[in-house]
């Protein structure tokens, strides 16, 4: 059975995301982005608060949440969609990846670097 309240808060999630890495890149200061991002989907900075903890997002918020991200129809609804949104585990992965980077000589980055592109491709399966 679909758990359409999971799908739809974690892809609103990943519309977030990418509304926040789009006025990032664009210069914009981070502090009060939730609030626009709110406002580009007409709805209060309450609610979007709310909606990022716990409420469940109906058919009608749905849709117009589509419309002004410019995504299809049923787009939140999808489970399949890989997560865009990184979980915890992987934002304290890529920190550590960070840090082991910044502090890594020549030799160590091209030794990370070995141990990743190995890595990936043990994991990715053959077509």
């Amino acid at each position: 059975m679909p758990n359409t309240t999971v799908a739809r808060r974690r892809n609103v999630l990943a519309l977030h995301r990418r509304f926040l890495e789009g006025a990032i890149a664009a210069g914009l200061p981070a502090k009060g982005l939730d609030q626009s991002f709110a406002k580009k989907i007409e709805i209060s900075p309450s609610m979007w608060s709310q909606i990022k903890s716990s409420r469940p997002i109906g058919d009608n918020l749905a849709r117009q949440i589509e419309r002004h991200c410019d995504v299809e129809p049923g787009w939140l609804d999808k489970e399949d969609r890989p997560s865009e949104v990184p979980d915890a585990a992987e934002e304290r992965f890529i920190t550590a990846a960070r840090e082991a980077w910044r502090t890594a000589n020549a030799k160590g980055k091209r030794e990370l670097g070995g141990w990743l592109k190995k890595h990936a491709q043990d994991a990715d399966p053959a077509p």
